[in-house]
């Protein structure tokens, strides 16, 4: 069940911070909203998770998966640019995640 919430805290993240790039810088009123929901969601879905998940752990997979999702969006769907070094960058934060949960960090 942690991994589901943790998941949910994911995607609330994810598209909390997608609406904020279309916020423009929070003078537009419904990605403003959108944005604040949810983070407000992501928090709690969080918090729930970390009842049963160390925070490392938790906060790893969260932040790591978030970022690598989101630098991701910005290349494929926003025309952030793309390169070999970016890329690898975001295949680092993956591994690092991935690593750190093999590690035995519970």
């Amino acid at each position: 069940m942690a991994y589901l919430t943790l998941a949910g805290a994911i995607l609330s993240e994810i598209l909390a911070t997608t609406a904020m790039k279309y916020s423009d810088g929070f003078s537009r009123l419904w990605p403003s909203l959108a944005t604040l929901a949810g983070y407000l969601v992501a928090f709690t879905l969080l918090a729930r998770t970390l009842r049963t998940m160390s925070v490392g752990t938790a906060y790893a997979i969260w932040a790591g998966a978030g970022t690598a999702v989101i630098a991701a969006i910005g290349m494929v769907f926003l025309g952030e640019s793309t390169s070999p070094l970016k890329i690898l960058g975001v295949l680092l934060v993956i591994a690092g995640v991935v690593v750190l949960h093999m590690g035995g960090a519970h």
